[in-house]
């Protein structure tokens, strides 16, 4: 059994935990012929339908955003299409586990979440002037900014959860 999130391509649609009792629910749950995306130094992977553009899916904007800011070399080349199931990556990386607590957390609790960026190779990070309160958002502007310019390194900074800040 594996804990995991959707993420569908609705972008109206809100995120979902699931439960995965066995490989084929990965299946069920993006319309069948699930791939595996990973994303190895965060610890997930991504499961789509291999089908999604022969099935003319919708484009996923939340999950490729997602892909491109951790898998850069893909940015612009691919677009995920249809539902996404994000569960975590086992260490043999041919299993699946449960996303990381603060991987749900990020995704599916109430949050305030700043974009940082500083040029590549050092210097200080200068903050955003906006907060941000969904993280998948925050990722899609942290996206675009390292797509206007490829020498700024780019973080994202947790602010708070819920109601309570946090230090970054």
């Amino acid at each position: 059994m594996v804990q995991g999130i959707i993420i569908p391509a609705d972008d109206k649609a809100p995120l979902r935990a699931a439960t995965f009792e066995k490989p084929e629910d990965f299946d069920r749950a993006v319309d069948e012929w699930a791939e595996a995306v990973h994303i190895p130094h965060v610890g997930v992977r991504m499961h789509l339908n291999l089908e999604g553009s022969n099935r003319q899916l919708s484009y996923n904007r939340r999950a490729t955003f997602l892909w491109w800011f951790y898998i850069p070399g893909v940015r612009g080349e691919a677009r995920l299409l249809g539902d996404i199931v994000l569960v975590g990556l086992a260490h043999n990386e041919e299993e699946s586990a449960d996303l990381t607590i603060e991987i749900r957390r990020q995704l599916l609790e109430p949050g305030v979440y700043r974009v940082r960026s500083r040029e590549r190779g050092g210097g200080r990070w200068h903050e955003e002037p906006i907060d941000r309160d969904d993280y998948l958002e925050t990722v899609i502007w942290a996206t675009l900014l390292m797509e206007m310019s490829s020498a700024l390194e780019v973080q994202i900074a947790c602010i708070g959860y819920g109601g309570g800040a946090r230090k970054p």
